[in-house]
């Protein structure tokens, strides 16, 4: 599984240009799901995001979580992410786990943060979406529960 996390100021996301999840101060996640993923993957995922300490302190270094800053989650399914574009120039997407499997592990990953009590807003599964944000810093991350670091 894997998160590409976007530290932002605020984002959306819209289905036919009607604004569907919304944030201010926090995260947005594209959320990959690969074929081989299971709940652990989420598990780990949701963990280290809750931890992650990227945000500003008052001495201006990331010092601070999500849950210190009293920030929200935008996630969005983004099943690109677990592309291969190492041979040719068409993105292959066999890695990528089918839509079911994907949909309930990404409502899985969304219920951990909830339960987590962090404000989370998400996209439409499997839908076309435009997703916009205000990258704060920028500030870019990417976590793959396959290199997991703890």
């Amino acid at each position: 599984m894997v998160a590409l996390i976007q530290r932002c100021s605020r984002a959306n996301v819209k289905v036919n240009d009607h604004i569907i999840g919304q944030i201010g101060n926090g995260f947005l996640v594209l959320l990959g799901i690969h074929k081989e993923d299971q709940k652990r993957d989420a598990d780990y995922l949701v963990k280290k995001i809750s931890l992650l300490r990227i945000f500003n302190d008052d001495n201006n270094k990331m010092n601070l979580s999500i849950k210190e800053v009293k920030g929200s989650i935008l996630v969005i399914s983004q099943f690109t992410l677990c592309s291969n574009i190492k041979k040719g120039n068409r993105p292959s997407y066999i890695n990528a786990a089918p839509a079911d499997k994907s949909k309930q592990l990404y409502k899985y990953f969304i219920s951990l943060l909830l339960d987590k009590n962090l404000p989370v807003q998400s996209g439409k599964f499997g839908g076309a979406m435009n997703v916009e944000l205000v990258n704060q810093g920028p500030a870019t991350f990417i976590l793959d529960s396959r290199v997991q670091t703890f």
